[in-house]
Formats: structure tokens, sequence, C-alpha cells
């Protein structure tokens, strides 16, 4: 079975800076619960980076995404390269971030 390189976009760092500093205001020890859970997860998609389902603002078989939590991980399939988009709370519109401008 192939491995995928994977690969994280510099938005990605902020996303994970401001989802770090936002929980840590109430919980430092669940923030850093989380941001390890989403850095396993985007590890692990160098195997079987199909499992996580199609984007469905976009609706492209290459855009995808896993929740972690009540996080969207959103990356993009390119060959044998799976780039980490963005990182948005499950709640947020994907037009009203970043990523979806």
């Amino acid at each position: 079975m192939d491995r995928f390189v994977v690969t994280w976009s510099p938005q990605v760092r902020d996303d994970l800076h401001d989802i770090a500093a936002y929980i840590a205001k109430d919980s430092p020890r669940y923030a850093a619960a989380v941001i390890s859970r989403i850095l396993v997860a985007g590890r692990n998609l160098d195997t079987l980076p199909w499992r996580g389902r199609v984007l469905p603002e976009l609706d492209l078989e290459n855009h995808r995404e896993v929740f972690v939590h009540e996080y969207r991980l959103i990356y993009q399939i390119d060959g044998l390269t799976v780039q980490i988009l963005a990182i948005i709370h499950g709640r947020r519109l994907l037009e009203n971030t970043r990523f979806g401008e």
C-alpha cells in the first residue's frame, strides 16, 4: 500500500494556534489534548486519506474532511500528497473562513 506525504499549509499553523488559545482560556489541559488529536489525525492521513468525506461545499472528489472533536480538518489529495488546508470549527460556514474566500 502506498504511503501519502502529508503537508500542512502555513494557514493551519495559525488555525492551530487560534484553537489552542481559545480553548486554553477555560482549560489548558483540554486545549493540549484537542491539538494533539488534530495533529495525530493529520499525520494519519498518510494512509487511506480517501476515508474522509468529500467536502460538501465544494463537491470535489479530492477535497475532503475529517472531524476531530468539533473541528473540521480540511485537506486536498493530489497524487500521493495530502495537503492539510484548514482547520475550522464545525459550526462555522466554510465561506466565512480564510479557506472559503
